[in-house]
């Protein structure tokens, strides 16, 4: 079996090729795997891997393969599209996770709080990292990263290597993704902004009653200390709702994403 793997046909070869194209955006751009921090050849090896799982699995008609090199070059194109557009909706998930704890660090005075961020490899705030980690640590606790895999495999059979039609609906969906990303947002970050919002209302009219108070002093660490304890109060909130927000962006991938990609 092993010396089976050495002696591909052409039309084996380039149809592992395809199956790679769509792979690879899919992988680099899922959380833990789009860290910077992983060796690139790991990355690589694992993208392989899950290539060559799948190589028996994808059905490719021989009649509507290319036979053109330079039609073959545009089949791969849009295998990276492909998996470009599908890896971008799950990553504006995570976008959005993150960027309810940049709300929510803005609205505690810890906006200065920076620190790296291992993903990225860029400065980031520290709510906006915990937030990252709490939702990678869902995703991960719940299987999820099963439930994206299992779509990359459904999305063989809805959409074959090289069937690529992008229909008007799809920039709608990918522009209502964009704006789903600011959604999750605020309702993850909306119960610690609120009370804050409140706490800072509560402080100026402390002010007015008592302007011996030096406000800007007591305000600081009292904006903290109250964030804190809602923030951990909202992290039993936080886990149903990001594990049906996981579980519906992975079956929206096949039901709705991929129809507007086929022809």
């Amino acid at each position: 079996m092993a010396s089976n793997l050495f002696h591909w046909s052409l039309f084996q070869f380039q149809c592992f090729l395809l199956i790679v194209m769509r792979v690879a955006p899919i992988l680099f751009m899922m959380p833990l795997l789009s860290s910077t921090s992983l060796p690139t050849l790991l990355k690589i090896s694992f993208t392989l891997a899950v290539s060559l799982l799948l190589l028996p699995v994808v059905k490719i008609d021989v009649r509507n393969f290319p036979s053109d090199p330079y039609l073959f070059v545009t089949f791969m194109a849009a295998e990276l599209m492909i998996g470009f557009i599908l890896g971008l909706s799950v990553k504006l998930i995570f976008t959005g996770v993150q960027l309810a704890g940049e709300f929510a660090g803005y609205q505690m005075g810890l906006a200065m709080a920076n620190i790296l961020d291992p993903e990225s490899g860029t400065d980031t705030t520290l709510l906006a990292q915990f937030y990252y980690l709490v939702g990678l640590l869902i995703f991960l606790a719940i299987d999820g990263h099963h439930w994206f895999i299992r779509a990359l495999f459904q999305s063989f059979s809805v959409l074959s290597p090289g069937e690529i039609h992008l229909k008007p609906a799809l920039y709608q969906h990918l522009i209502l993704l964009s704006g789903k990303m600011f959604v999750i947002a605020i309702k993850l970050g909306a119960p610690i902004m609120a009370v804050l919002v409140f706490t800072q209302i509560g402080m100026g009219m402390m002010a007015k009653l008592v302007p011996q108070m030096n406000v800007m002093v007591t305000s600081f660490p009292l904006t903290i200390c109250v964030g804190l304890i809602f923030l951990g109060l909202s992290v039993e909130w936080m886990i149903p709702y990001l594990k049906s927000l996981f579980e519906e962006s992975s079956r929206g991938l096949v039901e709705t994403m991929l129809p507007l990609i086929a022809r």
